[in-house]
């Protein structure tokens, strides 16, 4: 629109979607709720609060006020140039899809049949459950059970991987396992669900069964193009339903791309922005001009369990396979000013870098990867998130003046480990698995004086 075209925006309900609804805003003002220790009702009435609050920064009025046009119904794709909005056909110059996604629900016998909850649902309960069975052992299984808990409720979560978080360092896995632990959460991994029983009763793989109130389903998401009429345009799909694009976010059809959750991308809301303004940047400049690529390898993402998990990047065993020369930083908070101070010293730094085309390890290569844990890991992730979108020197990281004793200040001292040991530490080839500290210092740049307990 401020590129001067006229922009009509479908959507089957209110602008604002899973994000604003039923996930980021409403699971997070409930996990802030529990942190503070509200009582159920009270953390209902934030979570219709700030939903209500939000949503009036982006519903239909909102976006006509900035000259778009919105239309609430579903649209159909009746060819690469034209739309139907219920009876009306729309033609158009290019289509963006930016569908979404809505939870997976699995094929888990008796679950059709079951009062199970997913995120669409979990937050119009009236009260909190006695108890919860929670399905999934991801960021939203982990968070809400987390929540739940500090709720109240007797909450027990099922992963079928071998451990929490699977995507995440195998360190990040087992502190917020032993965190879930603490808040009363009974954790179940390495066994699957057999079946749903009557009575919301869970039959797991090996012969056990956990009996709950209400259960919560929080497996992944499907992406949503029921009803779109893909193959009238050309635009095909992968084998899980998503809308297949190239890095230009351009579909198999000519002049329509896609954004977001249906491309099976990174399923963040930050992330399905920057694709959204890359693909109608895109779709508006046509063949005519250069066409932008999405680059996702220096999008961060966070886990709001407590303490949080925040990435970006490769992990430790991703740059092992991949990335030659690949060396790790790693940080353990309890050697950390600031996490001694607030009595919350469980959690870890790890920075991943490696060489630099033709300047190889020069000012410490570039920054590859980052995990932090942490009880504000969220906030002080984007330092090497900047670090990797920029291509800056590892070392900037180690040579910035960071204000002490904070919590981004373990940043400093851990990015110092490629170019010096400090507190008996210093950066190892990744996948060696050994913490770093022989006492001898590396050649590849200056010391930077810094001490892990350095004062002021």
């Amino acid at each position: 629109m401020r590129a001067g075209a006229k922009v009509l925006l479908v959507s089957d309900g209110e602008p604002g979607g899973d994000c604003t609804f039923y996930g980021c805003v409403p699971s997070k003002t409930l996990i802030e709720s529990a942190r503070r220790g509200l009582p159920y009702p009270a953390a209902a009435q934030r979570i219709r609060d700030v939903v209500a609050r939000i949503a009036t920064t982006e519903n239909s009025a909102a976006l006509r006020d900035e000259g778009i046009e919105v239309r609430l119904g579903r649209a159909r794709l009746l060819s690469r140039r034209q739309v139907a909005v219920g009876r009306d056909r729309v033609n158009t110059g290019a289509v963006v899809l930016a569908t979404g996604s809505r939870p997976t629900v699995p094929p888990i016998p008796g679950l059709e049949t079951a009062a199970y909850l997913t995120n669409e649902t979990v937050f119009d309960l009236p009260d909190a459950p006695a108890s919860l069975a929670v399905i999934g052992g991801g960021p939203v299984g982990c968070e809400l059970a987390q929540a739940f808990a500090r709720l109240g409720s007797r909450v027990t979560l099922v992963e079928a991987a071998p451990r929490l978080l699977p995507r995440e360092e195998p360190r990040a896995s087992r502190i917020v396992a032993a965190a879930l632990l603490d808040d009363g959460v009974e954790v179940r991994t390495g066994v699957g669900v057999d079946r749903v029983a009557s009575g919301e009763r869970l039959r797991l793989a090996d012969g056990s069964e956990v009996a709950t109130d209400r259960l919560l389903v929080a497996v992944g998401r499907t992406p949503v193009i029921d009803g779109l009429d893909l193959d009238a345009a050309g635009v095909r799909t992968d084998d899980g339903g998503h809308v297949i694009t190239d890095d230009r976010l351009r579909t198999t059809a000519a002049g329509v791309y896609a954004a977001g959750d249906v491309t099976g991308r990174l399923p963040f809301t930050h992330a399905a922005y920057e694709m959204g303004r890359i693909a109608a940047g895109n779709a508006l400049r046509g063949w005519r001009g250069r066409a932008r690529r999405y680059r996702p390898h220096a999008t961060p993402w966070v886990t709001f369990t407590d303490p949080e998990v925040a990435r970006v990047g490769l992990t430790e065993a991703q740059a092992a396979a991949a990335a030659r020369g690949a060396r790790v930083a790693h940080l353990p908070l309890d050697e950390t000013d600031r996490a001694l101070a607030a009595g919350r010293t469980d959690g870890f730094i790890t920075l991943i870098a490696g060489p630099r085309p033709l300047l190889g390890r020069v000012g410490g290569g570039r920054i590859l990867g980052a995990t932090i844990v942490a009880e504000r890991g969220g906030e002080m992730i984007h330092e090497p998130a900047l670090a990797m979108a920029t291509g800056m020197f590892t070392g900037r990281l180690a040579a910035a003046t960071h204000a002490y004793p904070t919590w981004s200040y373990a940043m400093q001292v851990a990015a110092a480990q490629f170019f010096m040991t400090i507190g008996g530490r210093r950066a190892r080839p990744a996948g060696d698995g050994q913490p770093a500290g022989n006492g001898q210092p590396t050649d590849d740049g200056q010391p930077t004086g810094l001490s892990a307990t350095s004062r002021q």
